[in-house]
């Protein structure tokens, strides 16, 4: 179980410290692999968290019908649904509690539609203590909850329940060196001071929200209430409410007054993320918001002026959906005073490196580490990669990094496996891959005659090894049935190679 956690019986733990302060919070841990709930109870229960385990999804959606877990950690691939599917059963009974989904690399791609959904974070495996701790600790400390324990005013309810309202800080922002960036930064200063209502596009992780910031943040609006709201993770009965707010006694569970997201934002900013996922109801409702600069909450009787800045965001040209009839046509001519389209990292990689040293800075700020940097071939590296999950995918990948790094500098070692394999992983099968003999790293090319057969049995038991891995989504036990072998026969084999990467 080694490689699933690493360095958890080296970890430094504070257990009494943090029980008291964590004894209230039920952390709901779903995944079909036995040892990693095992592994995950052990660790988590040591820092005062009440744990329940579950390894299937069924068995998890029971229980949460019975209890109400604080934050869920899931595993994305289960053997009865997808974390996906979960994630929209979590929501709809437990809609407060933050959703972490752990997944392989070979999985950003659908992780990160699982946060456009409604996940807090992600973390990959292989899963490292400090990463998941700060994690749960994150999503707890951001993730407001109406808590049953005490009784509140309304005023204190509405707001436990609402959007947090996020400070810019001007340490998040990022500057690009490419024409394409720098060109970005001209319409942000030139947009910024007016009361224009703003399109984003750009892929999911590239950086949208961060550009909304910096407009609100060099507006006239700076200093007022900041509001940002994933329009893909709000369902159709409760997005009216989400955005508007409600009356006690408007609908089923209205049980205080609501302000609502447009409320909240008044005389600031409120940011839709991915606001084609909205409702036709909810579009109808929000054109009158636009045109009227009026709001009136669910089950409410009276109009309520209010004076925001709306800055949308989608992956989707609002165009073309307007044109299929997923999206307004006459709203979306509201919002389309400005437009800016942020590039995906794939055609920005000079600025790779620099986003690289940038959330460097700030992971050594987090975790109280000095490492100065990244060596060459890891910068050769990020280069190379095809980042699928974009700045959120690279932010993730450097703070993985940084915490495993003990010397001055980020080495190759560091790197998860699908990084620093991406070249190789890009084939689909054995068959289509370049023979490791044509590698130098292998040292084949020139081996005597009698060790060639030798050097072939192992060329191609790495792929088979490999194949296994990609089908298992690089989960070890589920390769090693693969393989009918297990799994510490696995793990010695895997170190024959070091492409592996197995100290």
């Amino acid at each position: 179980m080694k490689e699933k956690f690493s360095k958890l019986d080296t970890l430094h733990t504070h257990t009494h410290t943090h029980t008291q302060q964590n004894s209230m919070n039920k952390i709901l841990v779903i995944d079909d692999d036995n040892d990693m709930c095992l592994l995950l109870n052990r660790f988590l229960t040591r820092h005062g968290f009440e744990v329940t385990a579950m390894n299937s999804g069924a068995t998890a959606i029971e229980w949460m019908k019975k209890n109400e877990p604080t934050l869920v950690l899931c595993d994305f691939r289960l053997d009865d649904m997808t974390g996906a599917q979960l994630l929209i059963k979590c929501k709809e009974m437990h809609p407060g509690a933050p959703v972490i989904i752990i997944t392989g690399y070979s999985d950003v791609k659908d992780a990160v539609e699982v946060m456009k959904m409604g996940a807090y974070d992600y973390v990959t495996k292989p899963l490292f203590p400090d990463e998941i701790l700060l994690t749960i600790k994150k999503a707890l400390a951001d993730e407001p909850r109406e808590q049953a324990q005490a009784p509140k005013s309304s005023t204190q309810q509405s707001a436990s329940a609402s959007p947090k309202i996020k400070a810019t800080n001007n340490s998040n922002y990022i500057i690009g060196d490419t024409p394409e960036f720098v060109n970005i930064m001209k319409q942000v200063e030139l947009v910024a001071p007016t009361n224009f209502s703003v399109i984003i596009y750009g892929e999911s992780g590239s950086g949208k929200e961060v550009i909304a910031q910096m407009i609100h943040q060099k507006s006239k609006r700076a200093g007022k209430p900041f509001v940002a709201i994933d329009c893909g993770a709000l369902s159709k009965e409760l997005a009216g409410s989400e955005l508007f707010g409600h009356e006690k006694g408007s609908f089923t569970g209205a049980l205080n007054q609501k302000i609502g997201s447009m409320e909240l934002a008044n005389n600031g900013t409120i940011f839709l993320d991915e606001i084609a996922n909205l409702s036709y109801d909810i579009q109808v409702s929000l054109l009158r918001v636009v045109q009227e600069r009026k709001i009136r909450r669910v089950g409410g009787n009276k109009d309520i002026e209010i004076d925001v800045r709306i800055i949308v965001a989608s992956n989707e040209k609002l165009w073309d959906a307007a044109r299929n009839g997923k999206f307004r046509e006459d709203l979306y001519h509201r919002f389309n005073e400005f437009s800016i389209n942020v590039p995906p990292l794939r055609e920005r990689q000079k600025d790779v490196i620099m986003f690289a040293k940038h959330f460097l800075t700030l992971t050594n700020a987090e975790l109280g580490k000095d490492v100065k940097g990244f060596s060459p071939d890891v910068e050769e590296i990020f280069y190379s990669y095809v980042w699928y999950g974009n700045l959120r995918e690279l932010k993730n990948v450097v703070k993985r990094a940084t915490l495993l790094t003990d010397g001055d500098y980020v080495e190759v070692k560091s790197l998860p496996f699908e990084i620093t394999n991406f070249q190789k992983l890009q084939f689909d099968s054995p068959s289509s891959a370049p023979s490791r003999q044509e590698g130098a790293s292998t040292g084949t090319a020139n081996v005597p005659f009698e060790n060639k057969l030798k050097s072939a049995n192992l060329d191609a038991e790495y792929e088979v090894i490999l194949d296994a891995l990609k089908q298992s989504n690089f989960n070890k036990s589920k390769a090693a049935k693969l393989l009918n072998i297990d799994r510490k026969t696995l793990y010695n084999k895997m170190k024959q190679f070091k492409e592996f990467n197995i100290d």
